[in-house]
């Protein structure tokens, strides 16, 4: 029995998600430092180091990013997310300095992704955020896409070890493009074959004429 081939749904892009993308899925799952504006009557159970039915005004938790989104509110203050780590002004800098020392693959491994959905929520901190992470982007760009052009037929795997899952997509993407440049070049790439179609055609004939 023939099975189809999975194509990969892409994430989205920026702050947009895309549901049928198992990166953005995987994303969504992400934890957030939250503090708790008002109580939560009856949902002591979520807070593991309190015996409280309740979850009192003030506490701090842990929130997947999908329901931090769903609380967060302007008008009425549900909940209050504080910035991960990585995104403060202190990894800022680190990041400014030289991000391609820089493991993002431990440090997220949505660091991109994750740095983007953090601008939903309202922070004073916010246009730096972005800019940190457009500038790591444009940082680590050239040498992620130099490292996939001179791997040609390598192990990668501790190439891309390091890299966000953003930055391992290109990579792939351009390890695609130089392995059909490298065919191209053999005259690999102008080979017909025959379809899967016309392939088990010709087994169900052979069948049929063998006694």
């Amino acid at each position: 029995m023939d099975t189809q081939t999975y194509i990969a749904v892409p994430p989205g892009v920026g702050m947009e998600d895309n549901y049928f993308s198992l990166d953005d899925i995987l994303l969504s799952h992400e934890r957030l430092p939250v503090r708790t504006e008002c109580a939560f009557p009856r949902l002591g159970f979520l807070e593991k180091s309190t015996d409280s039915q309740d979850i009192p005004e003030g506490t701090k938790l842990e929130l997947p990013l999908w329901l931090s989104k769903g609380l967060y509110e302007k008008k009425r203050k549900v909940v209050s997310v504080e910035l991960p780590k990585v995104y403060r002004e202190g990894w800022r800098t680190v990041f400014t300095a030289d991000p391609n020392v820089l493991d993002l693959h431990k440090m997220g491994p949505y660091y991109y992704g994750l740095g983007s959905q953090m601008l939903h929520f309202d922070s004073p901190e916010n246009p730096d955020i972005a800019q940190t992470l457009l500038q790591t982007f444009i940082g680590r760009f050239r040498r992620t896409m130099d490292s996939s052009q001179n791997a040609y037929n390598e192990d990668t795997s501790a190439l891309v070890e390091r890299l966000d899952c953003l930055e391992k997509s290109l990579f792939r993407s351009g390890q695609s493009g130089l392995n059909g440049f490298q065919s191209w070049e053999k005259g690999q790439a102008s080979q017909l074959t025959a379809s899967s179609l016309v392939l088990n055609y010709r087994k169900r004939k052979i069948a049929d004429v063998q006694p």
